[in-house]
């Protein structure tokens, strides 16, 4: 018999279906028949294949079946690749497709004037939010594909931006989704950390897929902070928020103290929605003083709800931004826990010349179209050296159209065809 394991991977027996689970965020489904076809009209015998412990399982010796196999499951590794929390098809961006990491909000690398960079490995998210502003996770109703960078590729395009901003910077890594789904988080936290020009990474995270060991990696990797979504501390309140039945406030809070003993610093970051959680503010004040939250940074990020065009809209009400602010100064008096109204010199972020734009709004484009988008009638083009997310279109890709620039905002690009 022949046992067959992949680096950073396992395989189970689901249905009919040989799934081999990658870097615990992927997946890819072969069907188990298939392959013991393809290898009987290869090697003309009668294989038998299952998975025991892990690993796949053949009733042969033979080491050319075992090549053959992996030869097989890479070379279409692609086309079944599925993340396995949103469930939908991942497409993996590597160096070899040419799609530029700037200009689209998705994924890549995002500059907006400060010496705090944005770094976007992946899409999709584990939980779904009531009141997310994309409308992630596994109940998206929108969403219809996820991406994956590969991790050289994106420390490659992050090095050139990180010369041209200088010395300084923070590489915060948060993304349209959990960026703890990316399956190199912490490659990309050591590459980041051996780039000079960086001096402070941070992540934004929900906490759910952390454990004890990835916690120890991240701290080990050089990760300095972790901004943490936790938005009730009433764990069926925090069901209902996060929108997962199987949502664990206890092991997120657990984790949250881990972070802190390894090291890694904790800014708890809940969605203030009035009428719903605002009572909870003195127990999360509470919580972080507990724990030892804010060693570097402020301990607490209210954020204030604010309903988006294209994320979810619970039925609450919300408050205007000065409404907001006096609140929070309420409650800095009351408490005596500073600050709470958050200004970006809190985390040493300050102004920095800006990554050129490459288009003007009204500047009309030819642009060959390389990717799906991720919502209907969504594509990717590119021109310049940059993408562009082209809505409202039929194209397909590999046309070559022209599209009107209707958004430039923060070297984000958007389009729509002419």
């Amino acid at each position: 018999m022949m046992r067959i394991k992949f680096p950073n991977s396992y395989f189970e027996e689901v249905d009919t279906n040989i799934r081999l689970v990658w870097r615990n965020t992927l997946y890819a489904d072969f069907e188990k028949s298939l392959l013991e076809k393809a290898i009987r009209r290869k090697f003309k015998i009668k294989p038998e294949i299952s998975v025991e412990n892990g690993y796949l399982v053949v009733n042969t010796e033979n080491e050319e079946i075992e090549k053959f196999i992996a030869f097989l499951i890479q070379s279409h590794l692609g086309e079944f690749l599925k993340n396995r929390y949103t469930r939908r098809k991942v497409l993996y961006i590597h160096e070899g497709m040419e799609v530029p990491l700037l200009g689209y909000n998705g994924f890549g690398l995002i500059d907006r004037g400060t010496n705090l960079i944005q770094v976007r490995g992946s899409t999709g998210c584990n939980l779904s939010c009531i009141f997310c502003s994309v409308d992630e996770g596994p109940y998206s109703r929108t969403r219809l594909l996820d991406y994956v960078v590969d991790v050289d590729y994106l420390l490659k395009w992050f090095d050139e931006v990180a010369r041209f901003k200088g010395k300084g910077l923070e590489a915060h890594l948060d993304g349209q989704g959990e960026p703890l789904l990316y399956p190199f988080i912490v490659e990309l936290v050591q590459g980041l950390r051996e780039n000079p020009n960086v001096s402070v990474i941070s992540l934004q995270s929900n906490g759910a897929l952390l454990n004890d060991k990835l916690v120890e990696e991240l701290a080990e990797a050089g990760l300095d902070r972790v901004n943490l979504s936790i938005h009730s501390l009433d764990p069926e309140k925090a069901k209902m928020l996060m929108g997962m039945k199987d949502y664990d406030l206890n092991h997120v809070l657990e984790m949250a103290e881990a972070l802190i003993n390894a090291g890694i610093d904790v800014l708890l970051a809940p969605v203030i929605i009035f009428g719903i959680n605002d009572n909870e503010a003195e127990a999360f004040i509470e919580f972080v003083r507990k724990i030892g939250a804010g060693k570097r940074w402020p301990a607490l990020g209210f954020q204030n709800y604010v309903p988006y065009k294209f994320g979810r809209r619970p039925t609450v009400k919300f408050l205007s931004f000065k409404e907001f602010y006096a609140w929070l100064r309420a409650l800095e008096e009351k408490t005596g826990m500073r600050p709470l109204v958050l200004r970006p010199e809190h985390f040493g972020m300050h102004r920095r010349r800006f990554i050129p734009l490459q288009f003007h709004v009204g500047e009309v484009v030819k642009v060959k179209v390389i990717l799906p988008g991720r919502i209907e009638g969504e594509m990717l083009g590119t021109a310049r050296n940059r993408l562009i997310e082209i809505i409202n279109t039929n194209a397909k890709v590999g046309d070559e159209i022209k599209v009107k620039i209707v958004r430039t905002r923060h070297g984000i690009y958007v389009g729509t065809p002419v």
